[in-house]
């Protein structure tokens, strides 16, 4: 079995596990819109899906970012001061989560594109 880098999601099996890739893609597909599972070549091809997935959660971080950075001024005039501090939360909470995600999927897609990783010592 190959070593697996720091951040390596979790529930997905290593490179050279088998059913490795399979579980890649299940993994992949919870972070995508639902209706990508309609599409076979993703499913065939979890390097594409791998692709898909890093550009759907970078636009998703960026909606996150935008939204944090306007939301003082979109919503300080529609609800409470308590309720902009709880959204803010709420954005810093999955901004980090989107984050940890991106660099998730970064490191999925280098195994599919073969990349393996020895153990330190």
């Amino acid at each position: 079995m190959t070593a697996l880098p720091a951040g390596w999601p979790r529930g997905v099996r290593g490179p050279g596990v088998p059913g490795w890739e399979d579980s890649a893609a299940a993994w992949l597909l919870d972070l995508c819109p639902a209706d990508y599972r309609g599409h076979d070549v993703l499913r065939r091809h979890p390097v594409v899906l791998a692709r898909f997935a890093a550009h759907h959660v970078a636009a998703s971080l960026a909606g996150a970012r935008s939204a944090y950075a306007g939301a003082r001024r979109e919503l300080g005039e529609v609800v409470d001061p308590e309720v902009v501090a709880a959204a803010l939360r709420v954005l810093e909470a999955e901004g980090a989560r989107l984050a940890r995600a991106a660099r998730e999927v970064a490191l999925v897609e280098e195994a599919l594109r073969g990349a393996r990783w020895a153990p330190r010592l």
